[in-house]
């Protein structure tokens, strides 16, 4: 498939990945990574008194397991793709917070895809995070990215 032929697919989803638990190790991973240790993510007796009734994930923790979400949603790659680089949000809004032990899973949607020069495309696309026995998504991202293809 090129390029071309990705970009037609505008407006289709394109897959929904498999399962994905978000437990506390990794929590306390991301937490420890980025220094965002609020006593919400990393101390389950703390965050038993808030409204949640337990640790949730960050937000920013949801957003970056987009690349693997995507990786098992087996949405098809044009021909060619050497490399994808994160550009950027248009819109991300969290909707639900993704309480610590909860499986999540993302659905993609292609909105744009544009060829911005020789090699270089832009693709925009919705990434709906739904959280398992929940009734409204963990985020709704419409996220750009960088695609680089060989000669």
């Amino acid at each position: 498939m090129t390029p071309q032929d990705f970009a037609a697919k505008a407006g289709e989803a394109l897959g929904t990945s498999e399962w994905l638990t978000i437990d506390q190790e990794m929590i306390d991973k991301f937490a420890e990574a980025t220094g965002d240790k609020q006593f919400i993510h990393v101390d389950p007796d703390m965050a038993k008194m808030t409204p949640f009734g337990g640790t949730i994930a960050h937000g920013f923790l949801t957003l970056s397991l987009i690349p693997v979400l995507s990786e098992k949603a087996g949405i098809e790659k044009p021909d060619g793709l050497l490399m994808a680089l994160n550009y950027g949000g248009n819109r991300v809004r969290f909707l639900t917070p993704v309480r610590a032990g909860k499986r999540v899973r993302a659905h993609f949607k292609l909105i744009e895809m544009s060829e911005k020069s020789p090699g270089r495309w832009q693709q925009v696309m919705e990434i709906t995070m739904e959280i398992e026995g929940e009734a409204k998504p963990a985020y709704v991202a419409e996220w750009i990215s960088q695609l680089y293809f060989s000669a």
